[in-house]
């Protein structure tokens, strides 16, 4: 598997950082105190979820004062979505072997 697609596997494997990157997703741009209340974590543990997901290019973040503030980046899924669309077609295309044969043995 491509180092990008683990890399985005390995930061959504992880149900709060899952659950950050949908909030970022659906809510926008939101600072890291805001997380912290959504996540029902602690901040230096929101900060190290958030940390992961940048590693990953699942977010980016800029400093605006003493605040620092996350948004999504969907298009970082693109190696995952890749990933799982060969698996599809893999699976398509053995279950299409599979129904011809069923009919074969029908007849």
């Amino acid at each position: 598997m491509h180092a990008l697609a683990n890399n985005v596997f390995r930061a959504l494997a992880d149900p709060t950082r899952r659950a950050i990157f949908e909030e970022l997703t659906r809510n926008g741009e939101q600072t890291v105190h805001a997380l912290t209340r959504y996540a029902g974590v602690s901040q230096p543990a929101v900060s190290k979820h958030l940390t992961v997901l940048k590693r990953a290019k699942l977010v980016r973040h800029r400093h605006q004062g003493r605040e620092s503030h996350y948004r999504a980046q969907p298009d970082a899924l693109a190696p995952m979505v890749d990933w799982l669309d060969q698996y599809g077609a893999f699976w398509r295309d053995r279950f299409d072997k599979l129904e011809d044969l069923l009919n074969r043995m029908d007849e």
